[in-house]
């Protein structure tokens, strides 16, 4: 993938631009155990290395979050949404924390995602959390289950930082959450119940994440996601990656490629929409993305690109996809 189409806009191509479904094939999306990580780090490092830099989408098992404690997120997640409009309004998404509404507008349609969401970054919350008598317990909840996700993928990106010859504790130290530049968030993400049209609307179009580490949460029989490898974005040939309780889909994103040095993928996903006359209903899923700490430096060990501060770089990768909302 060039530089060019990992990092400025991501503007694909016309067709693409049009809403065009593409096709769908038929690719190994690995799932990887991290039972006793541990003592088998080495062999999960290999494991999670081959997947990444094959198609950039893996899934992990063993990962220590409990189905029920994933479960519990869920409807956590859906007692906020299911707040009125003006309670949700409160809370405005501000340097990535927040409520959103139909806001983010993907540069490969043109047109806002048929979603909202509600974004968690700890140290930028004040004033943005529902109060205990509006969502009681809601807060605590969401904190904890920000950390388990935390944990795990500090985890997989230790296997990234061995097989890139740096220290395995390198990318923790840079997601440190004791400190106030953190800015790793998980989201809770809720796309509306649509009908399919010629040219319509997307849950979600075409995009690559910001972050070093995307960890989605999706819940069955609300699937959607589909892949598609940057190198194939020409014939628009797409694989969906359906829900499976417990596993946890895991993607490479754009500040881990530039970290790389390009060695590891961040490759295209969408949300698909119904075909003309099909109807889908409502799907909830949570995305914890780990994102350095503001002030760390991002240059690869081969410095391919120019040093960059994580603060710099989310700035302006949130500002291609937010208007006004950095």
């Amino acid at each position: 993938m060039t530089n060019t189409s990992a990092y400025a806009l991501h503007e694909l191509s016309k067709e693409s631009r049009m809403g065009a479904r593409g096709v769908e094939a038929a690719r190994e999306v690995r799932i990887i155990d991290l039972t006793d990580f541990d003592q088998r780090k080495e062999e999960i490092a290999d494991q999670v290395w081959q997947a990444a830099t094959d198609i950039g989408f893996f899934q992990v098992s063993g990962h220590g979050i409990a189905v029920e404690e994933i479960n519990s997120a869920f409807v956590n997640a859906e007692r906020f949404f299911a707040l009125p409009e003006a309670d949700k309004a409160r809370h405005p998404l501000r340097r990535n924390a927040g409520w959103e509404y139909r806001s983010q507008i993907r540069p490969s349609t043109g047109k806002p995602d048929q979603k909202e969401s509600y974004q968690i970054t700890r140290p930028r919350m004040e004033g943005l959390w529902p109060d205990d008598v509006t969502l009681p317990g809601f807060k605590q909840r969401a904190l904890t289950f920000e950390r388990q996700c935390w944990e795990v993928g500090m985890k997989l990106l230790s296997c990234f930082a061995i097989k890139l010859g740096m220290p395995e504790t390198f990318f923790t130290q840079a997601h440190d959450p004791s400190r106030e530049t953190y800015q790793s968030t998980l989201r809770m993400l809720h796309y509306f119940a649509i009908s399919g049209e010629p040219d319509g609307p997307w849950r979600a179009g075409a995009h690559t994440d910001f972050d070093c580490l995307t960890l989605l949460f999706q819940r069955d029989g609300q699937g959607g996601l589909q892949v598609c490898p940057g190198k194939e974005m020409d014939e628009q040939v797409w694989t969906p990656i359906e829900p499976s309780e417990g596993l946890i889909t895991c993607n490479i994103g754009d500040m881990l490629m530039r970290w790389s040095d390009d060695k590891l993928p961040s490759n295209f996903h969408r949300v698909s929409n119904p075909l003309p006359g099909e109807s889908v209903p409502a799907r909830y899923s949570l995305a914890f993305f780990c994102q350095a700490n503001e002030d760390v430096i991002i240059e690869g060990p081969e410095k391919k690109y120019p040093a960059i501060s994580a603060k710099e770089y989310l700035a302006q990768r949130i500002s291609a996809n937010f208007s006004g909302k950095y």
